[in-house]
């Protein structure tokens, strides 16, 4: 029974969802969002927290600052609660609501841009913000998630090493690219050690990332309207692009099955699942990541108005939607 005194502390590190009876490929889900964070970004905050304080950068009475959609964001906020720093979460109109509510219960300060920069977006105007606040108050610490190698050498360590342990045969990893830390610890230790894993990132569509062009992207997590700093692409052997879409339809049939899986994980299942009924023949053994659960989208990806709206009527109807319920009604 494991005892710990720091949330942080507690990780479900090997714990993975057999996809074939929902999808007919042999598709192994690296399930992330089994920690009090709820997503993969535990792993990336914690690691970048660790080397400020051990660096002399982070010290008592300071304040995180820092630009999330909402996971890492949360995954910073428990952390900072925890170790008695303030925190500002920077994010945009996108972020879910519960996520929002979810910082501020933890006690985080979540300043909200509502206006996106002209030519970089949202992740632009977050990105001045934070800058312009550090500017102004020494006592401000940007972690800098988009550029921090803390970030990509946490998963480096722990998440790809752990992956390898299960699968001696895997052929290929399917892994989001949001900030692509996960992406690049994960590629540059399979490079390293087993080169022979075919690294697929899975991006979503009107992300810049991999210089496709921007356009209008609703659900929070993965892709970017800024190139990552991070990113280094000669450790991806091929890039895969969803339609939001397609990354609903693969929640909702999740869900179907009784797992609740975030919007970037349905990305990232929508992604893997074209890219093997294209390229196996029904000898590969893949695997793919989940960054986090699907509580925090109720009012978004399964929220059947929320998709009508952003979407249309084809999405409700290959979801098999069921009405929502208007609780205006209830007594």
């Amino acid at each position: 029974m494991p005892i710990i005194t720091a949330p942080q502390q507690f990780n479900e590190q090997r714990l993975f969802v057999d996809l074939r009876s929902m999808f007919g490929q042999r598709l192994f889900l690296k399930c992330e969002g089994f920690n009090f964070a709820g997503s993969v970004k535990l792993k990336a905050a914690a690691a970048m927290v660790e080397d400020a304080e051990r660096r002399g950068r982070l010290r008592p009475g300071m304040t995180l600052i820092e630009s999330s959609s909402g996971n890492l964001g949360v995954a910073l906020s428990m952390i900072a609660a925890n170790k008695g720093y303030r925190f500002v979460c920077v994010t945009d109109s996108r972020c879910n609501l519960a996520t929002r509510r979810l910082m501020q219960a933890l006690g985080s300060e979540v300043h909200v841009i509502t206006e996106p920069d002209p030519v970089e977006g949202y992740l632009g105007a977050r990105l001045k913000f934070v800058r312009a606040r550090c500017e102004a108050d020494p006592s401000y610490l940007w972690p800098n998630q988009y550029a921090n190698p803390n970030s990509w050498k946490a998963h480096y360590r722990t998440t790809a090493p752990e992956i390898a342990a299960e699968f001696s045969d895997l052929d290929v990893l399917f892994v989001g690219a949001g900030t692509t830390g996960t992406l690049m610890g994960c590629a540059r230790w399979f490079r390293e050690h087993r080169p022979e894993v075919r690294i697929v990132a899975v991006d979503a569509v009107g992300s810049v990332t991999f210089g496709a062009p921007s356009g209008r992207r609703m659900i929070p997590g993965l892709g970017t309207s800024v190139r990552p700093d991070l990113l280094d692409e000669s450790y991806i052997d091929e890039v895969v692009w969803v339609e939001e879409a397609d990354a609903i339809t693969a929640c909702h049939r999740l869900a179907r099955s009784g797992f609740l899986f975030g919007g970037s994980t349905g990305t990232v299942v929508s992604g893997a699942t074209d890219w093997l009924s294209r390229n196996d023949d029904g000898n590969l053994t893949a695997a793919a990541l989940a960054p986090d659960l699907g509580e925090r989208y109720l009012d978004t990806v399964y929220q059947t108005n929320w998709v009508q709206e952003l979407y249309g009527e084809d999405v409700l109807a290959g979801i098999g939607a069921v009405e929502s319920p208007d609780y205006s009604l209830v007594a």
